[in-house]
């Protein structure tokens, strides 16, 4: 058996194209009446029926080639996008995780600010410093912690000719920032009811800012610039990591008197509050919005003008924005596969009509039609399957390049993977079926004329 197999090999590696197309017809007449069992039968003429189509293929590499990119720009496409959003999900759910699961704010608006109909929202008056004093005084002894908080990004401190990058988040908030964000001071002190009473100019600094102004001393007691206002040092918050693809560490905490003093009044406060437990953090939420509203001088018919951002509040806002995005993916995506499909019928038609004699031939000799529609029916799988594959490989290199700029994690979309090759091997069916239909129904005589 060993050296009939060898032969026979032998023979196929000396046999022109055309002769390697019969070769699977051949091997239907030497083992059709020996002791095969049906299955290993149709499995073996089916494996050499696979070995001619990319034989084919092969034989036109560049053509395959720039078939398969069509399908490869529309499945890059979709899995570049949905590798992307399902990183930064990732990253916006554990930095919730970090915020802690009893913990709620208060702010003017929502979150996010998107759609037409937040322009309502968008008009409301601001949180003003005396509403929230008043929140956090009737509120006391509800709750862990009540913060007051309002912030300026992008600014940048300065220390003995040393700068950070411009990406420090200046917070004006009073002693219990620390707690309500779940902050903890590694040297130095808090802020003070006196500091805040005072709008004293001191700051504590996040671990960030430590570290590329105070390298090798310590910062208490020292002075640094923040916009060009000078603040006396009091202590140091220990490192939090990263959330939502952005530090926690590069911080600045100042009295929120003094913040109001520096950077102007008219602006709308954020009051973080801790609930005591998760047991009582819905009853804690009650009640807060129960003191906002008398807090606003809101009567009992009227909506509340103001918002509670919780964690679940926050993953909606986003898998809101995120599935607007998914949506402009996938159609982009279709209309890209559609056309790549289009390129596929072309070149399977344009293939059909180059190998008329080469079918002619195999079907003078007995092949059936079902042996030459599954063999185009698999080049056009093949094309397909293919550049989704190549697609795949990029998107999810893509994608994570992208999820990388926020710190994300590495993410593997499995699902919309199986699902990009699904589409690819329908797109091969659907595309590669007529082109397969008209070479199987060429008739013998005929197509051995064609020139």
């Amino acid at each position: 058996m060993a050296t009939e197999d060898s032969a026979r090999n032998e023979r196929r590696r000396n046999a022109t194209f055309s002769e390697r197309a019969v070769f699977p017809l051949l091997r239907l007449a030497q083992i059709g009446g020996a002791a095969y069992s049906t299955k290993i039968f149709y499995l073996m003429l089916f494996r050499d029926i696979f070995i001619m189509a990319i034989e084919s293929l092969s034989a036109n590499r560049l053509r395959s080639l720039l078939t398969m990119i069509g399908i490869t720009v529309g499945v890059f496409s979709v899995i570049g996008v949905m590798t992307a959003i399902k990183a930064v999900e990732s990253s916006v759910e554990e930095g919730l995780s970090d915020l802690g699961a009893s913990t709620f704010e208060i702010q003017k608006t929502p979150e996010l600010l998107f759609r037409r109909h937040n322009m309502p929202e968008r008009n409301r008056k601001d949180i003003t410093y005396r509403e929230a004093s008043r929140f956090q005084k009737i509120m006391s002894g509800s709750a862990r912690a009540v913060g007051i908080e309002v912030h300026d990004t992008g600014e940048q401190a300065a220390y003995a000719g040393r700068k950070t990058n411009p990406n420090i988040d200046v917070v004006g908030g009073d002693m219990n920032f620390t707690a309500a964000n779940s902050y903890d001071i590694a040297y130095g002190r808090n802020l003070t009811n006196e500091d805040v009473l005072y709008a004293r100019n001191v700051v504590v600094i996040g671990f960030g800012v430590q570290e590329k102004l105070f390298p090798s001393e310590s910062p208490l007691h020292k002075t640094l610039k923040l916009a060009g206002k000078t603040y006396f040092i009091v202590g140091v918050f220990d490192s939090k990591g990263s959330g939502f693809g952005e530090s926690q560490d590069d911080l600045a905490l100042i009295p929120i008197t003094r913040f109001l003093a520096n950077y102007g009044q008219k602006r709308s406060l954020h009051i973080t509050i801790q609930a005591n437990s998760q047991a009582v953090y819905q009853a804690t939420m009650d009640r807060a919005i129960g003191v906002m509203r008398v807090v606003r001088g809101l009567s009992p018919e009227e909506k509340n003008d103001f918002e509670i951002v919780t964690n679940e509040a926050l993953i909606e806002s986003f898998q809101e924005v995120a599935g607007t995005i998914q949506i402009g993916a996938f159609i982009i995506s279709v209309i890209a596969l559609i056309t790549a499909g289009i390129g596929i019928m072309n070149i399977m038609l344009v293939s059909v009509t180059e190998r008329t004699k080469e079918i002619g031939i195999r079907k003078s000799i007995g092949a059936k039609k079902t042996h030459i529609l599954t063999q185009f029916l698999i080049e056009a799988i093949f094309l397909s399957e293919t550049g989704g594959v190549f697609g795949i490989f990029i998107g999810v290199i893509g994608g994570n390049f992208f999820a990388r700029q926020v710190s994300a994690p590495f993410i593997f979309p499995w699902d919309w993977a199986f699902i990009g090759l699904a589409v690819c091997s329908a797109i091969g069916i659907g595309f590669g079926l007529y082109p397969a239909y008209k070479a199987a129904s060429l008739k013998p005589v005929e197509a051995l004329r064609f020139e």
